[in-house]
């Protein structure tokens, strides 16, 4: 049952492996490593029969878990440890066939696959303790590698103090039947446990591309709107405000049109990059589509705003290598009341970077203050900027 378990996890894993994002990796090598394993059960039912066959069962085990580690350096995106891997699998195999061939000697062999093996088992726990996210996948993960780490070491132990008699996994006896149950099933919870962290890799990247600009890798509307739901209730909750700035780049059809849409993409990415260098930690900046980024500035009030604008703009101006020199207008919009909405204050700081546009570009003007009607939507009048 565990192998045509096994078989099937490594089907599962494979189709995984083809229908993941690019991003997640591993998957392939942990289903090949579990078909290695499969095929080297099935060679240890023929282990009498030649010295090949016990030599090929135990090199088919080797490979198998070595790709598992393989994998799981891919899954955290950390290089692969091909040589690591071609020394155990050297090792294990010179020393089982010497105690095979030229001195057998059963307890030995068991004892150098167990603490040859273990170095995949140990560099595993060592990658998911240092890699793995602070969530229950990794946890869970990091649970099993460790208990299949105790038990590998604990039979290599055993074979090395008392003999291959009290290893021997075709006789009965209390740690055979352990380690069987143990052993067998726990390279599938493990599989379990890498799928599980697989899954948490998706999640976290779908979420990051429904809610990032592909291009800057700035937060998209609806990421901002989020980002705005979180802030708003945190201002509502502490009576404080915050301001929000419209920034759109001056003249950037003429960018594309002179140089190419390649190069515009290469100045949104830097209007990206300028700003959120910029802005602190607590701040965030999106792109609204086309050439406009919006800022959201919490717990902030117009003057300190106004010199975060000012300094955006400064460093926007200053010239860069493979990039024309560009400038951008700024509205700026600061909302003081929980009641105003976000489309309110868009409104405002949308009407204001007109306004600086409609006055000469590369500059910013300021909204007036939001007067709000008995629904919380702002009441529309004349002269909605000024400078």
């Amino acid at each position: 049952m565990a192998t045509l378990m096994a078989c099937a996890m490594s089907v599962v894993l494979y189709s995984a492996h083809l229908s993941f994002p690019k991003e997640i990796q591993g998957m392939r090598e942990w289903a090949i490593g579990l078909v290695l394993l499969v095929i080297g059960a099935v060679l240890f039912t023929l282990r009498e029969t030649s010295a090949f066959t016990s030599l090929a069962a135990n090199a088919a085990l080797t490979c198998g878990l070595g790709l598992t580690l393989i994998g799981t350096e891919k899954l955290y995106e950390i290089p692969p440890s091909w040589r690591l891997f071609q020394m155990v699998l050297v090792v294990t195999t010179l020393g089982i066939a010497y105690w095979r061939i030229v001195e057998p000697n059963f307890a030995a062999r068991v004892a150098v696959f167990s603490f040859s093996v273990l170095v995949f088992y140990v560099r595993q726990v060592f990658l998911i303790r240092k890699y793995g996210e602070p969530h229950f996948s990794s946890r869970f993960f990091l649970i099993l590698m460790s208990i299949q780490t105790v038990v590998v070491f604990t039979r290599g132990v055993i074979a090395f103090i008392f003999g291959g008699d009290h290893v021997d996994l075709t006789t009965v006896g209390a740690f055979q039947s352990l380690y069987l149950a143990v052993g067998h099933f726990m390279i599938l919870l493990m599989t379990v446990g890498f799928m599980t962290v697989c899954t948490r890799r998706l999640q976290i990247i779908l979420e990051r591309r429904s809610t990032l600009d592909p291009l800057t890798e700035v937060l998209n509307r609806r990421g901002f709107a989020d980002i705005y739901a979180k802030e708003h209730a945190l201002m509502r909750r502490e009576g404080t405000f915050m301001t929000m700035l419209n920034i759109d780049i001056d003249h950037f059809k003429r960018i594309n049109d002179c140089h190419g849409h390649a190069v515009g993409d290469r100045v949104l990415v830097d209007v990206a990059k300028v700003i959120s260098s910029a802005l602190r930690a607590s701040d965030h900046v999106a792109r609204f589509g086309g050439e406009e980024f919006v800022v959201l500035l919490p717990a902030t009030g117009l003057d300190w705003a106004l010199h975060i604008t000012e300094r955006i703009q400064q460093a926007l101006r200053a010239p860069r290598p493979d990039i024309p020199p560009y400038t951008v207008s700024v509205g700026v919009a600061c909302q003081s009341s929980a009641e105003e909405s976000l489309d309110g204050i868009l409104v405002r700081a949308d009407k204001a970077l007109y306004c600086a546009k409609e006055r000469g570009r590369d500059r910013y003007e300021i909204a007036p203050e939001a007067v709000l009607s008995r629904t919380g939507e702002p009441i529309r009048r004349q002269g909605q900027a000024r400078a």
